[in-house]
C-alpha cells in the first residue's frame, strides 16, 4: 500500500514538474525585466518602453501561480494520504506559489526604486494600486479565459472584445475584486518582509566592510 502511494506521489509530482516550471519560467520573466528596465541607468529610448509593455504583459503570470492551489486540491483527492499531502506536496507547492509571487512583489520593489529614482516617490502607491488591478484583471483573463501574455500579439481583436465584454459582467467584477483585495494584503505583507530582509542583508554587508576596513 505504501509503495502504491509514493508511485502515486512520484507520478502527480512527475506531472506537476511540467506546468510548474513553465509557469515559474513565465513568473520570473518580469522580474528579469524589472532588473534592466528599473535598476539599470537607462533612458527611455523605444526598446526602453517596448520592454516596459512587454513587462506589464508578463506581470501577470507571477501573481497567477497563487491560483494553481486549484491543482493542488485536486492532487490532494488523488493521493489520499494525510503524511504524504503534509510533507511532500503541500510543501512543492508552497514553495512554487511563494517563488512565484515573490517575484511579483521584488518586480514592483524594482518598478518602486526606479519611480523613487526620478523623482516621482509619491506615484508608488498609486502605480501599486493600478499594477494590482490590471494583474487582477489578467489572472481572470488567465484563469478562466485561457489567454496568454503572447496573446495580446497573435490574437489583440479576441483580447479586448471578448475580454473587455466579460470584464461587464457581475461574477467576473465579484472574482476580480476579491483577487484585486488579495494581491493587495499579500502584497502589503511580503513587501515588508522582502525590504526587511533586504535591509537586514545590507546593514550585514556594511558592517562586515567597516570591520574588514578596520
Amino acid at each position: 500500500m505504501t509503495e502504491e502511494l509514493i508511485a502515486r506521489v512520484l507520478q502527480v509530482l512527475s506531472i506537476n514538474v511540467r506546468w510548474m516550471t513553465w509557469n515559474l519560467f513565465l513568473a520570473f520573466i518580469p522580474l528579469v525585466l524589472s532588473v534592466w528596465l528599473f535598476r539599470t541607468r537607462r533612458r527611455n529610448s523605444g526598446i526602453w518602453w517596448l520592454g516596459f509593455l512587454v513587462f506589464y504583459a508578463f506581470l501577470p503570470n507571477a501573481p497567477y501561480l497563487l491560483t494553481d492551489v486549484i491543482h493542488l486540491i485536486h492532487d490532494i483527492r488523488t493521493i489520499q494520504s494525510v503524511w504524504l499531502i503534509t510533507l511532500v506536496l503541500i510543501p512543492v507547492y508552497l514553495i512554487v506559489i511563494f517563488a512565484g509571487f515573490e517575484a511579483y512583489v521584488i518586480s514592483l520593489i524594482n518598478l518602486g526604486y526606479y519611480l523613487h529614482r526620478i523623482g516621482k516617490s509619491q506615484w508608488i502607491l498609486a502605480v501599486e494600486l493600478i499594477t494590482h488591478a490590471l494583474n487582477a484583471i489578467g489572472i481572470y483573463w488567465g484563469r478562466f479565459l485561457r489567454f496568454n501574455s503572447w496573446d495580446f500579439i497573435t490574437q489583440p481583436d479576441e483580447v479586448l472584445t471578448r475580454g473587455v465584454e466579460e470584464l461587464l459582467g457581475k461574477q467576473p467584477l465579484i472574482i476580480i475584486t476579491v483577487s484585486f483585495v488579495i494581491l493587495l494584503v499579500l502584497y502589503l505583507i511580503m513587501k515588508r518582509v522582502s525590504l526587511g530582509f533586504i535591509t537586514q542583508r545590507n546593514n550585514h554587508i556594511n558592517m562586515k566592510s567597516e570591520h574588514t576596513e578596520y
